[in-house]
């Protein structure tokens, strides 16, 4: 398990004789109109606030904080200048804010040093004895971002540059508190295969718990993400798997009922806001997560018998050191047509839904020479993002999710900017404003978790045939994304806009109708593509099972997730009522597995 630093909300400390004070920001008692992101935590080691406003600045963050011992201190914030990394000496600095003491702005600005994250030094401040009022300025509106602020007595610029002293700042941790329940299934990650998994079991009297680290359910299918979810349901032979799925697409635009639906669950205990930051184990079991709640880091375990990992990053697996694959196979791997000759760098995109809205008044957007810039030929004349705004095709999608989900702000940033003010067409534009730029990014593609069962190509195309404990019916095309011709032209492995290829149109699909000749019966996903190879009690479901980068093209679509989500929730009953291994149902219940597929658990409130 990876080495984890949690911090109190204001934490107290000595080094030598010098008294220090920390201060999260995620955890400010007013977030004004800043953003908790939580979403690269791994990475950068911290949730942290964002003032995400489009070009104009959000309302100040603040909160109250106590000091025993009154006086001088010197403050750093660690925080970065997020486009410093496409520019030299930091020559542009759109994420720049201030922070104010007890009414009084300081003389520095913060976020405008350096690409990486770091403690930036903001000079000397006089605190009170009592209480006293810090908040964070926002300038410009362009995402400036905040991790954590500390005062010092005396300027000692080691214990901030050096790892080892800043780690012993990091390490006091808040009183880290037991769940008192034990749970028979654990389910992280609240998309929709999660969203699934959890109903699906807690119907069945499974004592279920679900994790989710935003405020807002769905996943990719989320109000902030809005993925439209693909792949047909309930089908024959098991019409009756995927009626959850249903439930849940009836209601995905709004996040509140799908709140109310899980919390009707009378077996079903819903946690929010909450990042699962690592694992225990014995042996090769999970016997609890350990999770951080994104806005007052509070530290608290939850045991468990069984796991399901729904993260669509392997996030649970990967710290349980489950077996896992990454990135695009060679053909000869699998022995699959459509995967490539040789080794290649070439991902999946991700993707941040953006909108505007037509005013009945003219709406100004500054000219921004730090976003991407755009010429008549290289802009896009459009007032929306569609499902092919994606970028990151040569990155890592987990590595370099951060610099990933800035570039692309970057992108619509600069292109609104060019419509608003330079294009020819640019009349046109005059009266739109960009009401809706997410900053929750939409992931298509990171880990798989092997399975005893791999899924590839040549199951898709027929021979799922041989597996005994096929259910889940798969209806979308081998999809692949590649980086559009056009756009290649101007920003070489920086694009921002795909295109398609699809393979193996399964009947009924409507892309049958631009490619009749392509079509192809539907297939089914076997049961033992959703848990662990080598971790004894971990499912999972969404696109983080045990398929081929080529398999995974089909998938991965949020219908056929959900489905497998469903099932896994089955699994799980049975192997609490036959006090069993997920691996022990296809050796030793499968008749019970298939029975019980049978059962519509819609029913069941």
């Amino acid at each position: 398990m990876k080495n984890i630093f949690l911090l109190f909300f204001v934490v107290f400390f000595q080094i030598g004789k010098t008294q220090s004070i920390l201060l999260e920001a995620e955890n400010f008692d007013n977030k004004g109109g800043w953003f908790v992101d939580p979403q690269f935590y791994d990475q950068m080691g911290s949730f942290y606030l964002l003032a995400h406003g489009k070009g104009i600045p959000v309302k100040n963050a603040s909160t109250d904080f106590k000091v025993d011992k009154p006086g001088q201190y010197y403050i750093y914030a660690r925080t970065r200048n997020w486009v410093a990394c496409w520019f030299e000496n930091d020559e542009y600095t759109p994420g720049v804010f201030h922070i104010s003491i007890n009414g009084k702005a300081l003389d520095r600005t913060f976020g405008d040093k350096g690409n990486q994250w770091a403690w930036q030094f903001g000079g000397n401040v006089m605190l009170v004895a009592g209480i006293n009022k810090i908040e964070l300025i926002d300038i410009y509106g362009f995402d400036a971002r905040c991790d954590a602020i500390i005062f010092i007595e005396s300027q000692n610029d080691k214990v901030i540059n050096n790892t080892e002293e800043l780690n012993k700042l990091r390490q006091h941790i808040s009183p880290q508190k037991e769940c008192e329940k034990k749970y028979d299934l654990i389910v992280i990650g609240g998309g929709i295969a999660g969203l699934s998994a959890s109903i699906s079991a807690s119907r069945r009297g499974l004592k279920t718990c679900l994790i989710h680290n935003r405020p807002v359910l769905g996943g990719n299918n989320s109000s902030e993400v809005k993925v439209v979810a693909s792949g047909k349901i309930m089908q024959p032979p098991f019409i009756n798997i995927g009626s959850i799925v249903q439930e849940i697409v009836n209601i995905y635009e709004h996040p509140d009922n799908i709140s109310n639906l899980l919390r009707n669950e009378k077996n079903l205990d819903l946690f929010i806001n909450t990042q699962a930051i690592g694992v225990k184990m014995i042996g090769n079991n999970i016997v609890s997560v350990l999770t951080l709640n994104i806005e007052n880091n509070q530290q608290t375990v939850f045991k468990g018998t069984l796991f399901a990992d729904c993260t669509g990053d392997g996030n649970i697996g990967y710290y349980a050191g489950a077996e896992y694959m990454m990135g695009r196979e060679t053909r000869t791997v699998f022995n699959e047509t459509l995967a490539p000759e040789n080794e290649s760098d070439l991902s999946y995109g991700s993707s941040l839904k953006w909108g505007s809205k037509k005013e009945n008044h003219e709406v100004n957007f500054p000219n921004l020479p730090w976003a991407l810039q755009f010429t008549e030929l290289s802009c896009h004349k459009v007032t929306s993002s569609s499902w092919n705004w994606e970028t990151g095709f040569y990155k890592n999608q987990i590595d370099d999710a951060e610099f990933i989900r800035d570039y692309m702000l970057r992108v619509i940033y600069g292109n609104w900017a060019y419509l608003k003010n330079s294009d020819s067409t640019k009349h046109q534009f005059q009266n739109w404003n960009l009401s809706n730029v997410s900053p929750v990014i939409g992931k298509r593609e990171s880990r798989r978790l092997i399975g005893d069962v791999i899924f590839t190509q040549n199951d898709i195309e027929g021979n799922w045939k041989k597996y005994d404990d096929a259910f889940i019916i798969g209806t979308y095309t081998i999809d692949q994304h590649f980086p559009e011709d056009e756009n290649s032209v101007f920003f070489p492995r920086n694009e921002f806009i795909s295109n398609f290829k699809h393979d193996h149109a399964p009947i009924g699909y409507d892309i049958e109708y631009k490619y009749p000749e392509k079509k192809n019966p539907p297939y089914y996903i076997p049961y033992r593509c959703l848990y662990s190879k080598n971790i004894n009690n971990l499912f999972m479901a969404g696109r983080n099972i045990s398929c081929s980068r080529i398999a995974f093209c089909s998938t991965r679509v949020q219908g056929t997730t959900g489905m497998m989500g469903e099932v896994v929730g089955i699994a799980a009953y049975l192997c609490k009522t036959n006090n069993c291994k997920p691996r022990d149902i296809y050796q030793k219940y499968l008749d019970q597995l298939k029975m019980e597929l049978n059962v519509n658990v819609s029913l069941r409130k």
